[in-house]
């Protein structure tokens, strides 16, 4: 039964790893706003950020008790670097497991990190929408017309029913 289940966890690994490249590489993603660079940017900021508060975590942990076993005994849980990066990567994607639960000084940094882990992929979208938005409003000053957003689309309207109306007038 081993043997199964490892093949069975490699056949999953590689279908997860096929879908990441298909979705990565496709030409569908075209027009839409995701952009590569931009995604790496924010991968690369994020692990760096979640490594960085690693340490810190580690490095707090010499001064006192940092992150706890979240059960009723509450033993200390930082017993190797590895146990703060893992506690720094829940925090940072804000999936809280509850294993782990931050103590003392501790708890002011895991929530300015949760905070960061909350803002910085709402500014990276919020961030590749405008630029989009900004790109297709470039394309109508071009001639190109009809690949603009429809907040540009909506204003040449209400600019034409104005001129319609003085006309009127």
């Amino acid at each position: 039964m081993p043997m199964l289940s490892a093949i069975l966890i490699g056949l999953t690994i590689v279908l997860m790893s096929a879908n990441l490249y298909y979705f990565f590489s496709s030409g569908k993603n075209k027009r839409s706003y995701f952009q590569p660079s931009l995604f790496q940017k924010l991968f690369y900021t994020l692990a760096g950020i979640t490594v960085g508060f690693g340490v810190l975590y580690y490095l707090l942990s010499f001064q006192g008790e940092v992150i706890r076993v979240g059960t009723e005994e509450g033993e200390d849980g930082g017993d190797n670097f590895l146990d703060f990066l893992y506690f720094s990567g829940v925090t940072m994607l804000s999936v809280g497991y509850g294993d782990l639960v931050p103590v003392g000084g501790a708890r002011f940094f895991a929530l300015i990190q949760a905070g960061i882990g909350l803002l910085l992929p709402t500014a990276f979208f919020i961030r590749a929408i405008s630029e989009r938005e900004e790109s297709d409003g470039e394309g109508n000053k071009n001639g190109k017309e009809g690949q603009g957003n429809r907040s540009d689309k909506r204003k040449k309207d209400d600019k034409d029913d104005r001129q319609a109306d003085e006309a009127d007038d």
